[in-house]
């Protein structure tokens, strides 16, 4: 078996393992990304479609936060276009663009309690929340009975988080609203999601190496400590050297890569006991009519299971073929957090298009996809999020099953490799870029 020496090893070319590789490549640590996929991204890549780009998962890429600030760390251009307006609601038919009302416009259209609710948001932002084990649903239920604001707050917390309100603990919804990003800005990449990969991609490989469609196979750990990664490239197993690893393949994979025996005992009963994958329906669709004019991102009312739309071709025209309207869509299962039957779901999803919009059947689907099991949404809900820690020496997670409390998307991602890479270069020598 060939053997390598580097001084970092990321697992996963998606939004955490980028992002570290990139920090790390930056700080003078020549660093190796390696994926099984062919294409950087990972569950927020894109891929092409008749012509059309088509992103496989997240799509809103927000401004601002410790996303924006990494491509800047590290010189890599950030190619994203805000829609304008942002994003809206659409109810009974109508879009509600709420501007710079916010909650108070909305809720004060839909139920005369909006003031009890929005004094609660106010109470949040002082630090006064509830305590975890509350939903949002339940802690709504408190507020109002009105059916539309309960819709609301379903499908925000399934558009943010791939779950439902009844699943959401109603201080991870707070928190994100209150003290988080909450997507006020955001833009689309006119390349596809992949676009800004690439650009992070081509910062990584100026101190560093990127190998695609090459699974890691095991993580080597002796006496608590890393010792290195064994992967598969070009059919023949390697042997990475190194004694910093940082995965981005979620805390239950990383596991299986290194061996349960290696870990301390209650680091894998948080692996087995605490993790709460989400899952959501991701439907592309492309249409000579307009479905909806607006520009960006709108979140539904009352559905079964849909919960906001993205007009993306506005925007991004280079995203769809001449004369094409592409949008895409996203449902989240009941329940998200658990199993459900696939098919079902997905006609539930399609059932709610149809309503929502009279001319959907002349539209044409380019993708259905249901992100679950090991490939799901979010490797772990808002609120059930383990450590970066391992309990191994130079072994890291990233991503989304480590997030800060409450946070979501690629901002919380981005957040978990500041992290890490923080405490890795305050425990090291910072060298300078540029080593090979």
């Amino acid at each position: 078996m060939d053997s390598q020496k580097v001084d970092a090893v990321v697992i996963g070319a998606g939004a955490g393992g980028l992002c570290a590789a990139a920090r790390l490549a930056h700080g003078g640590l020549h660093t190796l990304v390696v994926d099984d996929k062919d294409r950087l991204g990972g569950r927020a890549s894109t891929e092409e479609i008749d012509g059309f780009k088509v992103n496989i998962g997240a799509i809103a890429i927000e401004f601002g936060g410790v996303f924006e600030e990494t491509f800047h760390t590290v010189g890599a251009p950030l190619d994203i276009r805000a829609p304008e307006p942002a994003s809206s609601f659409f109810i009974d038919g109508k879009v509600i663009d709420v501007g710079r009302g916010g909650w108070s416009l909305l809720l004060g259209q839909l139920t005369k309690q909006a003031s009890r609710i929005l004094e609660k948001f106010a109470d949040a932002r002082s630090g006064n929340l509830p305590d975890g084990r509350q939903s949002t649903e339940d802690w709504l239920k408190g507020y109002t009975s009105n059916a539309t604001v309960h819709a609301l707050f379903r499908n925000l917390c399934a558009a943010i988080f791939a779950c439902n309100a009844a699943e959401l603990p109603a201080r991870a919804f707070l928190t994100y609203f209150t003290s988080k990003g909450a997507f006020k800005k955001f833009g689309f990449c006119p390349q596809g999601t992949i676009g800004v990969w690439n650009s992070l991609g081509s910062a990584i490989r100026r101190n560093g190496d990127i190998w695609l469609g090459t699974p890691a196979t095991s993580i080597h750990i002796s006496d608590g400590r890393v010792e290195g990664v064994t992967v598969l490239r070009n059919g023949e197993r390697v042997r990475i050297d190194t004694d910093l690893v940082i995965s981005n393949a979620g805390p239950k994979a990383t596991v299986a890569l290194a061996g349960s025996e290696a870990f301390p005992a209650d680091y894998i009963a948080k692996v087995r006991n605490d993790l709460r994958p989400a899952a959501n329906i991701v439907i592309n669709v492309a249409s000579r009519e307009p479905l909806i004019n607006h520009p960006g991102i709108v979140t539904f009312g009352k559905t079964r299971r849909l919960c906001n739309m993205a007009n993306l071709s506005t925007t991004c025209p280079e995203l769809a073929p001449p004369g094409w309207h592409l949008y895409v869509a996203y449902a989240v299962p009941v329940p998200a957090l658990g199993d459900f039957d696939s098919d079902a779901e997905v006609a539930l999803a399609l059932e709610d298009l149809r309503e929502q919009f009279a001319n959907f059947n002349q539209a044409k689907i380019l993708s259905i996809r249901v992100m679950r099991d090991d490939w799901p949404a979010q490797r772990s809900c808002a609120g059930y999020d383990l450590p970066r820690e391992t309990g191994i020496e130079g072994l890291w997670c990233v991503g989304d099953a480590v997030k800060q409390y409450g946070n979501g998307g690629t901002q919380a991602c981005a957040e978990t490799a500041k992290i890490v890479t923080d405490a890795i270069f305050a425990a090291r020598p910072r060298r300078s870029a540029g080593r090979v």
